[in-house]
């Protein structure tokens, strides 16, 4: 007990929680892969220079998104051990076990479900099925971090929120442009010190190459993925949440559009959506239009409007010509100022490690992990389509 209020303590004296990591050594290079699922993704791989405190034993169930290796990256700089993992698909299974040989591979995932020794389950199965593999996580008394989007209907949300609130265990869902991404690390820090002011306004863009060649067939068909805004904007309502400090919000309007891809009728290649929250306002606009004479696969971008300034972040290139990405501006009543934050540290992993093992909640809120995901699927749900005549 005295370790956790420890742990507690020390996390909340920091700007949000966002610095329980000790130093890290120098960040190696982002880099970007091509999955064997055809999907391009980006990873980002960080040795700590101490050992985080405390350990745990985690294992994976469904490869289908190449973002489990960034889950996986996380969770073992926070402190976790890769115990084994589960996949139905060869070509995933051949993937993962080489770069993660340590990992012993399950037969199946009752395997992996009744191996008490596991604390905590990642995932990045097909969306459609997250929602059910995270139920049984929990009914299997372990918790459970999974890809967004990690829940793809209203009806999987609450029965997802009715087994958590019976089990007590975690339902996390991987926002990965915030947890993932040292300049918007940076710019949680910057807002909790009052940078900018009152946080009026979150302008989120999400824009995405699609790779289209390369991608499997559950990738152009929502009743797999959800919807662009269930899918992609989960991470714009997360931030909205986060920067603008809502604990209740709504959606006011929203819109989805399958402008260029007639082929895939299923398909949704463009949405946006405004948000009402009761400490701010959000505008969120996403889409799979990134040209191929971009340097990265989207011009990710972030506005924070304050009433003594603003944040601009751009995640994944500077267009005015600086080279990588976590390039953050700050303008505020004296300057405008540049912060390079490639190398700012990545709390998330060591943050949910503690919580796993202290039952607490420093990485995120269960209540804002699920309103993120209820904002974009209501704005999913009650979305006008856009049609553009040609």
């Amino acid at each position: 007990m005295t370790n956790r209020r420890k742990f507690i303590r020390y996390s909340l004296s920091t700007a949000a929680g966002l610095s329980t990591i000790s130093a890290f050594s120098k960040e190696l290079a982002k880099t970007m892969e091509l999955t064997p699922s055809g999907i391009q993704v980006n990873y980002q791989k960080h040795t700590p220079l101490v050992k985080p405190e405390g350990t745990i034993k985690f294992s994976v169930i469904g490869l289908n998104h190449g973002h489990i290796y960034g889950q996986v990256e996380a969770v073992t700089r926070g402190g976790g051990q890769l115990v084994s993992f589960y996949a139905k698909e060869p070509e995933l299974v051949a993937a993962f076990a080489k770069r993660y040989p340590q990992a012993k591979q399950a037969k199946s995932e009752k395997e992996v479900l009744e191996d008490k020794s596991i604390q905590l389950i990642l995932s990045a199965s097909i969306p459609v099925d997250r929602a059910p593999l995270g139920i049984q996580v929990m009914r299997h008394g372990k918790d459970f971090m999974v890809d967004k989007p990690g829940i793809i209907t209203l009806e999987q949300l609450a029965e997802v929120r009715k087994v958590q609130k019976e089990t007590k265990r975690i339902y996390s869902i991987m926002y990965s442009e915030r947890f993932e991404n040292p300049a918007t690390v940076k710019a949680g820090e910057l807002v909790k010190a009052g940078a900018i002011g009152q946080v009026v306004q979150t302008i989120g863009m999400g824009p995405h190459r699609i790779n289209l060649k390369s991608r499997p067939e559950w990738f152009f068909d929502r009743k797999y993925y959800g919807g662009i805004l269930c899918d992609i904007a989960s991470h714009q309502c997360d931030q909205f949440l986060f920067f603008t400090g809502s604990t209740e919000a709504d959606v006011v309007s929203s819109q989805i559009g399958n402008v260029h891809y007639p082929q895939y009728p299923a398909f949704e290649d463009f949405g946006d959506m405004t948000l009402k929250g009761n400490s701010g306002a959000g505008y969120v606009r996403v889409d799979w239009f990134t040209p191929d004479g971009l340097n990265t696969w989207g011009d990710g971008r972030l506005t924070i409007l304050g009433t003594d300034g603003f944040i601009e972040i751009r995640k994944n290139t500077d267009l005015a010509g600086r080279s990588g990405g976590n390039h953050l501006f700050l303008t505020d009543q004296k300057e405008t100022r540049y912060f390079d934050c490639s190398k700012e540290p990545l709390p998330f992993g060591t943050q949910l490690v503690n919580d796993v093992l202290n039952r607490t909640e420093t990485a995120m809120t269960q209540d804002h992990c699920f309103l993120a995901t209820e904002l974009a699927l209501k704005a999913q749900k009650q979305a006008q389509v856009l049609k553009i005549r040609k």
